[in-house]
């Protein structure tokens, strides 16, 4: 079945079950799901835009393609730690991505094939990668593969939109995370999606 058919069961789904995130998917618009389509350079733009503002992570990554041309994991592999940090990489990040880039080119990382994993079997095959946690690898599911029902409830933004919807008197904990999404699965990755609209 077609992504988009899945989406629209998705959004009727949320409609029915969950009241409060009918207003808000009635208020956001359309779902909008723009898959990253080169997982490698998805994964090592993620690794760069950690903790950094979108402006700078932008300039880096400029710079990043620039010397890193074509920007693949082989090609990575050509270059050292010092060598990428010329692209205004941390010496943390830099071995982050020569990590991402081995973990690639020895076929350890399969990219190809990394969409036949069930999500869990994808998360661990990630987190393998220095630099890469549960997160980033959860953005990756959502992001890149088109998974519909991930929940990153250690995510900022859901967990704000959250306890703002939901009136929590603090920010909720995993658990609660879980239980207040209970009802939207298994379309949890749209519902994420409006969580964060409803923050803007």
């Amino acid at each position: 079945m077609a992504l988009d058919t899945h989406i629209q069961r998705g959004l009727r789904h949320l409609r029915k079950s969950d009241p409060i995130l009918c207003t808000v998917i009635r208020r956001a618009g359309p779902f909008r799901l723009n898959l990253r389509h080169d997982r490698f350079r998805a994964l090592a733009l993620a690794i760069v835009s950690q903790q950094i503002s979108g402006k700078a992570a932008r300039s880096v990554w400029e710079k990043l393609k620039t010397i890193v041309d074509p920007l693949s994991a082989e090609r990575i592999c050509q270059f050292s730690v010092d060598e990428l940090r010329v692209a205004g990489l941390s010496r943390q990040k830099a071995s982050y991505i020569l990590d991402l880039a081995t973990h690639v080119s020895d076929g350890s990382l399969n990219l190809n094939r990394i969409g036949r994993l069930s999500d869990d079997e994808v998360i661990d095959s990630l987190i393998a990668v220095k630099g890469i946690g549960l997160w980033t690898a959860q953005m990756f599911l959502i992001f890149s593969l088109g998974r519909l029902d991930v929940l990153p409830h250690g995510d900022l933004g859901v967990r704000m939109a959250i306890q703002k919807l939901y009136g929590l008197g603090e920010l909720p904990d995993r658990e609660t995370c879980h239980r207040i999404a209970e009802p939207w699965r298994p379309y949890a990755s749209i519902a994420t999606w409006y969580c964060w609209r409803s923050l803007e």
